[in-house]
């Protein structure tokens, strides 16, 4: 159930397309397909679902966000197992998997992403410094999931990582089927 592939890593250092072109490709494939998308966040803080719900007409593609700061909000709200937490710690592979696929069980999504990582300034460690972030997606019940490293202030990798995964679900959309 919460299995990992090899994942991808990926170093980032600014924002990448402005945000509201982003936002409308996705709004335009996810109505296309008739599919919603939910959002599971830790350091993003929501920050995805508010760059959603800018668009007007949101409510047509756009099921729910869940903001899971904190460990227990992980558990709580997206079934994340606390055992998973703690031997994997809460910036992880296997953590953001499970937040994704939590994130669709607890919605009416069939699309979602789901973002943890470390925006600092502090809390990194040598083995996940202040920048590391996991982002996981799940399509159709498929999970998937990558490594990023984005550098910057705090605001700076937040704002990163927000466009970063608005980039990543349109690519998702982009693969042919």
């Amino acid at each position: 159930m919460y299995g990992c592939s090899k994942s991808q890593n990926t170093m980032l250092t600014e924002p990448q397309p402005r945000i509201e072109e982003l936002v409308q490709q996705l709004a335009a494939k996810l109505t296309e397909k008739g599919w919603m998308l939910a959002t599971a966040e830790s350091c993003t803080g929501g920050m995805i679902a508010a760059a959603c719900t800018d668009l007007a007409g949101s409510s047509q593609w756009f099921d729910r966000g869940f903001v899971t700061y904190s460990n227990e909000a992980k558990t709580e709200m997206l079934g994340v197992p606390a055992e998973l937490i703690t031997q994997h710690g809460a910036v992880s592979e296997e953590v953001v998997r499970a937040m994704a696929e939590g994130a669709i069980r607890h919605s009416r999504a069939q699309v979602s992403i789901a973002v943890t990582g470390i925006a600092g300034p502090r809390g990194g460690s040598v083995e996940k410094p202040v920048g590391t972030v996991w982002v996981g997606w799940c399509v159709n019940m498929k999970v998937s999931s990558v490594l990023l490293h984005a550098h910057g202030e705090r605001n700076q990798i937040r704002e990163i990582i927000k466009n970063q995964s608005l980039q990543i679900l349109n690519e998702i959309f982009n693969k042919p089927s």
